[in-house]
């Protein structure tokens, strides 16, 4: 006991952090379908035995050990633990052991609560003597989520760089199957065509993305738009572009949302929902504006050396930023040449708008201002309709309702907020039906934007 009273939770610092991923078997939450299986194949082409663990099932464990007040993600990630976890001791029997295992958890500062899952979920483990071993491999936003500990120094940037294209490929294949469900011939032929894209594109990965032979990874994903392309009936009609924003778990993960995206397209919507690539891109981003930031108040301040020593940190993740540009516009590129999908948002174009609009600042930080920017866009780009999906109790996505709500009724284009806790919404289809129906609306009056299937 420390002086006080206060426990130091030495099991914070101890068991949460980045560690070693090698030799062990590295637990994957699942964010998006596509992405993280992806990701899992990457580190598998660098020696690291990951799997991404089956989400959804362990919500009640999830809820049963916790107490109601965190966010919808923290108890959906915190089951997803706890009911793989309880799997593999009746599996293995007496052979189970939790040094086996490292749960990699990213974190995120303040003032979302995303930062605090790891630490929680690290307390909640330790109440099971039985898990205690298991160590939380954590990413942080702090640093631009950097590699450092978790593999050996000298494979730590090409990691980095197939972790990176895993996500925007992940993201590609996101938006090939938006673009195309919509206007399938049959239903279940993109959700088929998706499902068996995602194992061809981790065998490519798993083959490829140590070796770093990027080719082959895009020659492997031209085949899949190929295949996509055949099942699309081009004779169609339009529908209302729907964009979706919000917080990016909430958005991402269609168990939490209860398969929102599918419920749109069932009302008549082609959907287009941001990214994971996006929020990469932020973060690195963001860290530009941090160290920019911190170097002009030393200057200010006359504290000339410490200003001059966070150059090279600002070089770095300039360098960085580019790069990730740079790949995913090569990916995008390789992709629009054979179907007309959405590209990604630029984050220096977000900010520009936010700017330019004077309705929110990149400086207070926090996902609205990819929320609020992003929206603004869709509306430059012809959308029909948004939607904002986010946790209940959610302060970033609480921001962007508050600020775009007058806007959206300036502009007369239908919005809807869409939040989630684990009960069921009685009136969410009612909602989502009217939400389609001003937005079919919308489109006959001021037409739909051209948009050949094929460039």
């Amino acid at each position: 006991m420390a002086a006080g009273n206060v426990l130091p939770f030495k099991s914070l610092s101890d068991s949460v952090g980045q560690f070693k991923l090698t030799g062990k078997d590295v637990l994957i939450p699942e964010i998006n379908h596509t992405g993280p299986h992806l990701m899992a194949a990457v580190f598998r082409s660098f020696g690291i035995n990951a799997r991404v663990i089956e989400t959804g099932r362990g919500i009640d464990l999830g809820l049963e050990h916790s107490s109601g007040k965190e966010c919808y993600p923290c108890h959906i990630t915190l089951g997803d633990i706890l009911f793989h976890l309880k799997g593999e001791k009746e599996k293995r029997g007496r052979l189970f052991s939790p040094d086996d295992f490292i749960y990699f958890m990213p974190e995120a500062e303040g003032p979302c609560r995303f930062g605090m899952y790891n630490k929680y979920q690290r307390i909640i483990l330790d109440s099971f003597p039985e898990f205690r071993g298991l160590k939380i491999s954590s990413l942080t936003t702090a640093d631009g989520y950097s590699l450092t500990g978790i593999i050996e120094e000298a494979k730590a940037k090409n990691l980095r760089k197939s972790a990176y294209l895993s996500i925007i490929i992940g993201d590609i294949l996101d938006r090939l199957l938006w673009r195309i469900r919509p206007y399938e011939k049959a239903p279940g032929m993109a959700d088929s065509l998706i499902e068996k894209a995602m194992e061809k594109m981790e065998k490519s990965f798993e083959a490829s993305g140590a070796a770093q032979d990027f080719e082959g990874i895009f020659s492997s994903l031209e085949d899949i738009i190929r295949e996509g392309r055949d099942i699309i009936d081009t004779e169609s009609p339009p529908k209302p572009m729907i964009g979706i924003v919000g917080e990016i778990y909430l958005r991402s993960h269609s168990y939490a949302n209860q398969n929102l995206i599918k419920l749109l397209e069932m009302h008549g919507a082609e959907v287009v929902n941001a990214s994971i690539g996006e929020w990469i891109n932020y973060i690195t981003y963001n860290k530009i504006r941090d160290s920019k930031a911190r170097c002009s108040l030393d200057i200010k301040k006359l504290h000339l050396f410490e200003g001059l020593k966070r150059l090279p940190q600002i070089i770095r993740f300039r360098v960085e930023l580019l790069y990730q540009e740079f790949m995913q516009r090569q990916a995008f590129n390789r992709a629009t040449a054979l179907i007309d999908i959405d590209r990604d948002h630029k984050v220096s174009r977000l900010e520009a708008i936010l700017r330019n609009e004077n309705i929110f600042s990149f400086d207070i930080g926090t996902e609205a201002c990819l929320s609020i920017s992003g929206i603004m866009e869709y509306i430059r780009e012809g959308f029909d309709g948004v939607v904002n999906v986010y946790p209940f109790t959610c302060m970033p996505s609480t921001i962007t309702s508050a600020v775009l709500r007058p806007v959206m009724n300036r502009c007369g284009i239908p919005y809807l907020d869409t939040p989630y806790d684990s009960g069921a919404q009685p009136g969410r289809e009612a909602a989502i039906r009217t939400f389609m129906y001003q937005a079919q609306q919308y489109m006959k009056r001021k037409g739909r934007r051209k948009r050949p299937f094929y460039n």
